[in-house]
């Protein structure tokens, strides 16, 4: 119990100290003149600049780089495969071709796809030999030759030649032939000996995974083909702050004219690098940025503060600190003027500020460590 007691007064008596040191600097600083007298020879020796105060729409925004990947939207990039069991006999594209829609990209020989031709043959002779039937039982019926229960069934049948005729066509459009050259397959009687796959959508080829003289199954994947006319960023961001950044934020690709728009925020975090994804639509000038580049993006860095009205934009070297207390000095007729201004927000070498400054003042953005020295050390002078 008596050490607890010891405890206690120990600590209180720490608390009130530091309450008083705090105070006491507080006190310090508030007793301390504003306004103090520098000659221009010491401005300038002191290599002390000053720069006026603009207004909100004409100083640069206070922004927060981060790293970005170029990334394709999943909808954008297509995976070909291989529909059937057979050899690549032929690469009709390379790397980063760029093919329009419908062009040849690879040649498959398979016995599978000859099978199904056969398939085909044999159901168009099917359906052309019970359509003939059907004709001819109709016309016996109408010379009233035979019952109408013949038609029927002659009907019948030709539906069911028919459906068999379709689904073999199908077939054949699943394993990538098209309609034209089933068409002519079927007029020809004549089977082709490999099949062509065709590009979907127009693209680049991003990606080949085969070549010529492999086997391959309906699994394999042959080559990848994207559409770079859309890109997305997926920004990392800190997970603190990425509440900052909501979908419609605007943000700047650095060193390129490259402009984007957030779109959504990752709902989960990175467990090791405790960052939170935010993905962004590129705008514009999509060719000035690659798929799988990585990128430095500037983020205009909000005031989480309610409102910024009467906020300013400063060098982050025009700020200095007198204990909590942030100051700015601003030029005078024989000197400066210490003015407490309250720091909003800081990103990289740009600073928000408030407080009681105006447009056009003259405020310090170098040399203020020697400022604040010289303002410091004139009560002690006087």
């Amino acid at each position: 119990m008596r050490i607890f007691h010891s405890w206690v007064l120990s600590h209180m008596t720490v608390c009130v100290m530091s309450v008083l040191c705090a105070w006491t600097a507080t006190a310090e600083s508030a007793e301390r003149p504003a306004k103090f007298a520098v000659a221009s020879a010491q401005v300038q020796a002191l290599g002390i600049q000053t720069a006026p105060l603009k207004s909100q729409s004409q100083a640069e925004s206070v922004r927060a780089s981060y790293p970005a990947q170029v990334v394709i939207p999943p909808n954008a990039e297509q995976v070909i495969s291989s529909p059937v069991n057979g050899l690549i006999s032929q690469m009709l594209v390379q790397t980063n071709d760029v093919v329009r829609a419908g062009a040849p990209l690879v040649r498959i020989a398979s016995a599978e796809f000859g099978q199904q031709q056969l398939q085909l043959l044999q159901a168009n002779t099917r359906a052309s030999l019970t359509a003939q039937a059907s004709q001819r039982e109709q016309a016996l019926f109408a010379e009233g030759l035979i019952p109408q229960r013949r038609v029927q069934e002659a009907l019948a049948n030709l539906k069911d030649a028919e459906a068999v005729l379709m689904q073999a066509k199908a077939a054949l459009r699943l394993m990538g032939m098209s309609t034209a050259s089933i068409d002519k397959v079927v007029a020809s009687g004549n089977p082709q000996d490999s099949l062509v796959l065709s590009a979907a959508q127009a693209g680049v080829v991003t990606d080949l995974m085969t070549k010529p003289g492999q086997r391959v199954d309906p699994t394999t994947a042959l080559l990848h083909l994207a559409q770079t006319g859309t890109l997305w960023l997926e920004v990392q961001v800190p997970v603190a702050e990425s509440a900052l950044w909501l979908p419609g934020t605007k943000l700047n690709v650095v060193g390129r004219s490259v402009s984007a728009q957030i779109l959504s925020r990752s709902a989960m975090v990175d467990a090791s690098s405790q960052m939170v994804t935010l993905r962004a639509l590129v705008q514009g000038k999509t060719s000035l940025v690659r798929a799988g580049e990585v990128l430095s993006v500037d983020l205009p860095a909000v005031s989480n503060t309610a409102g910024t009205r009467g906020a300013w934009e400063l060098p982050l070297s025009a700020v200095a600190h007198d204990g909590k207390q942030a100051y700015v000095f601003v030029r005078t007729t024989d000197g400066f003027e210490a003015r407490a201004v309250q720091v909003s927000v800081s990103a990289g070498q740009r600073v928000r500020i408030q407080g009681p400054i105006n447009v056009g003042d003259e405020v310090a953005v170098s040399g203020v460590v020697a400022l604040k020295g010289a303002w410091i050390n004139q009560k002690d002078a006087q």
